[in-house]
């Protein structure tokens, strides 16, 4: 049996859609307290994925875990396409009819010019199938909102289009746990978008951004 963790990064430091950019005040302050709750976790392996906020994450938490820390790019975030750099109000404007039909959940639709679910689950499972076969029993993967939606559809029997019920909002180092049976390849959901160790701090959780 495998424990695997999929955690969001901590806040990034730009409001733009998807950026590179590093963390943000906040999105420390939220690594620095998921570092001290996986202190408690027999984690034996630690991977994130390229992004500048995962890469900083997971080396904030690898103060406590002082393990190889893994990096794979096929773990970033889905490419929003030509809406990468822009402000929300921005992508509101000018691909309203594109978000229009993705809201309708029945298309597994690319973001213009970039990528859909079901690319995205075809370039992050074999990493994912990789990682749970490693021989590693307790795995945190830093990773992203999009790559654990599109987990959870794919794994779960959901059509990609529906990726979007999984949480109306992931928390930034928010944790969901997998728990992987070898025997009949086949994945459990233990948890999902858990953020106890935000709890306390109600300015560090989405719904406390003014």
């Amino acid at each position: 049996m495998v424990n695997l963790y999929l955690i969001r990064h901590g806040r990034q430091n730009s409001t733009l859609c998807n950026v590179d950019v590093g963390l943000s005040e906040q999105g420390w302050l939220q690594a620095e307290l998921l570092r001290e709750r996986l202190r408690g976790y027999p984690i034996d392996a630690l991977y994130s994925s390229n992004l500048i906020r995962a890469v900083q994450t997971a080396e904030i938490v690898n103060e406590a875990l002082q393990l190889p820390h893994i990096i794979r790019e096929e773990l970033r975030e889905i490419s929003f396409g030509l809406m990468e750099g822009k402000s929300d109000e921005y992508n509101d404007e000018h691909f309203a009819e594109f978000k229009a039909e993705q809201r309708k959940l029945i298309d597994d639709i690319p973001y213009p010019g970039g990528e859909n679910g079901t690319s995205v689950y075809e370039r992050a499972m074999p990493v994912i199938q990789e990682i749970v076969q490693s021989g590693k029993k307790d795995i945190a993967v830093i990773t992203h909102g999009g790559i654990i939606r599109v987990m959870m559809a794919a794994l779960f029997g959901r059509n990609q289009a529906r990726r979007f019920l999984f949480g109306v909002s992931l928390e930034h180092t928010g944790i969901t746990q997998l728990v992987y049976h070898p025997a009949d390849d086949r994945f459990y959901l233990e948890r999902f978008n858990d953020y106890a160790h935000l709890e306390q701090y109600p300015k560090l959780r989405r719904r406390g951004i003014s």
